[in-house]
């Protein structure tokens, strides 16, 4: 599934109930509401988690990173996990400052966010208990 986002693409594809957004290359108003949008279908549609993926995204503006906080929240009220990956250092440090880093995970790639959501989902399923006769 793909929608046009300025200069790039907003690519979104799901492994399981977990949805993996790609924010594309300038993360600003346009790509921004567009990558919000994504994020929120998803989270409709009964994911469990999201992940963003900034691998090709070379810059964060100052409304994309309000419309970023628009996604946490919306995540946080619907129970999902959010996971940031592949995000640059430069980015990094900006998400670290302004504080989005207390509220998401960021990881290296998206098969660290998938093994960790996978790791999680073995942690917090119901065990079947066995009872004695």
């Amino acid at each position: 599934m793909a929608e046009e986002a300025g200069s790039g693409v907003v690519q979104t594809r799901c492994v399981g109930d977990v949805a993996i957004i790609c924010a594309g290359d300038y993360l600003n108003k346009l790509s921004g509401e567009r990558v919000e949008r994504k994020c929120k279908r998803q989270l409709e549609s009964g994911c469990r988690a999201l992940v963003i993926s900034f691998r090709d995204t070379e810059l964060v503006n100052s409304i994309g990173v309000s419309i970023l906080m628009g996604v946490i929240d919306a995540a946080q009220q619907s129970g999902a996990r959010l996971i940031f990956s592949d995000v640059d250092d430069h980015t990094a440090n900006l998400f670290e400052m302004l504080g989005l880093t207390r509220h998401v995970t960021v990881v290296t790639d998206e098969a660290e966010a998938l093994a960790s959501l996978a790791s999680q989902t073995r942690v917090t399923e119901p065990r079947a208990v066995a009872t004695g006769s």
